[in-house]
């Protein structure tokens, strides 16, 4: 394995020209499991440019409840883009390895879009919130510059952080093994191949689990604890059900995209987890969400079927005046 040396400050730096992944490879049946990722990933690329086409002809959709739909849809189709693909040419065509600078932006651009759809789902909660608690006040709360300035906020504040967290492993040195025991380049995996001190990539490991994975299901629960309240004092019953089900599909998402990777992150705190199920549980964490976000939230919903439905109908009645003509 070629190693290359960088000396900064009379401080020797051995960076390997490549790292190695092994992830997959000793999974019964792997070839199925990927045929199975590569159909998941052509219906999250589908759906999602499907939302995005549909939210961007249509004016009636330009609001601020589908103004956070079209980011999470964004994040959805950017991040499933930056991993799938790569894990394809990596075990189907056998290409274990990646170069230093590349495997870096790799996980850049994963954990980015990653920690971009967490926080935007606390968005969706704030307008859930507004949308049940002020009923009254929410076309002045919930505006079209206010939702942009706080989806503006937090790519700002996430591309900072995950800048930082992936800036820190480029002052390691690596002069042990090479092999990633995962199938993407992974922040806590490969700080660990490190021959130097690593307590500050171990304290940003910690800040990403708290601000990524812990803080926005905290902010997401005392919203709907909120709801709940709202939702008690309504009299009747049939309003209160009405309201809830506006939440549904949201509860559903947050379900959908926290639970793994709480799980995978307690269970490899707590206990030993195998390295394969923790493999395949990453894996689908990263690409199921943005498959079901957009059937989930959004195609079910009635306004964005109507709106495809216009759609379908001007292309077909343009198409058949130009026939005519």
């Amino acid at each position: 394995m070629l190693m290359k040396a960088a000396t900064i400050s009379n401080v020797t730096f051995v960076r390997p020209a490549k790292f190695y992944f092994s992830g997959f490879s000793n999974i019964p049946h792997v070839t199925y499991f990927l045929i199975f990722l590569c159909f998941v990933y052509i219906m999250t690329v589908v759906g999602n440019v499907l939302l995005l086409s549909v939210i961007f002809l249509v004016k009636t959709l330009h609001t601020p409840k589908y103004m956070i739909v079209f980011n999470l849809a964004l994040t959805d189709l950017c991040g499933s883009t930056a991993l799938t693909p790569k894990v394809f040419e990596t075990f189907l065509f056998d290409r274990t390895d990646i170069v230093y600078e590349a495997c870096l932006s790799y996980m850049f651009f994963v954990y980015f879009f990653t920690d971009v759809q967490s926080w935007t789902l606390v968005i969706m909660a704030y307008d859930r919130f507004i949308a049940i608690c002020f009923p009254l006040r929410y076309h002045s709360i919930v505006t079209n510059p206010a939702i942009a300035a706080m989806l503006l906020l937090v790519w700002v504040v996430i591309m900072s952080i995950t800048a930082c967290t992936v800036g820190l492993l480029d002052r390691h040195s690596f002069c042990g093994s090479l092999v990633i025991q995962s199938f993407y380049c992974d922040h806590g995996l490969i700080y660990r191949l490190a021959c130097n001190d690593t307590s500050l990539n171990k304290i940003m490991a910690y800040v990403v689990f708290v601000v990524i994975i812990c803080l926005p299901p905290i902010l997401i629960v005392l919203t709907y604890v909120c709801i709940a309240i709202a939702l008690s004092r309504i009299a009747s019953g049939k309003e209160r059900l009405k309201a809830l089900k506006t939440c549904t599909s949201h509860l559903i998402l947050v379900s959908v995209f926290f639970l793994p990777f709480l799980a995978t992150n307690i269970a490899s705190l707590t206990s030993y987890l195998h390295p394969n199920a923790r493999i395949i549980n990453s894996t689908l964490t990263h690409t199921i969400p943005p498959l079901l976000n957009p059937i989930i939230y959004s195609l079910k919903t009635e306004e964005v079927l109507n709106s495809i439905k216009k759609l379908f109908k001007n292309r077909l009645s343009n198409i058949t005046s130009n026939v005519h003509i």
